[in-house]
């Protein structure tokens, strides 16, 4: 059962800004993980030579990672007091 937002969704409500976020990273982790191990099989598999695929994986895991330190650390999902 998809989760349900309780009331009228607003990207200015805190909460919702915040579950938002979850939802798009888990996304973006679903992607990663897809993508990567599609590549990584016909890699191994096809003794491909794939040697960009190393970068690939490093650079998209680097932006997954700053990706969660910005949704678990670094935002502010406080109440917006701006009149």
């Amino acid at each position: 059962m998809p989760p349900r937002w309780p009331r009228e969704p607003d990207r200015n409500d805190p909460a919702f800004r915040k579950l938002d976020d979850r939802m798009t990273f888990a996304f973006h982790v679903a992607l990663f993980s897809a993508s990567n191990s599609g590549m990584w099989f016909f890699k191994l598999f096809q003794k491909a030579d794939w040697s960009w695929s190393v970068w690939v994986t490093g650079v998209w895991a680097t932006i997954l990672l700053a990706h969660a330190l910005y949704i678990f650390t670094i935002a502010n999902y406080s109440p917006n007091t701006d009149g």
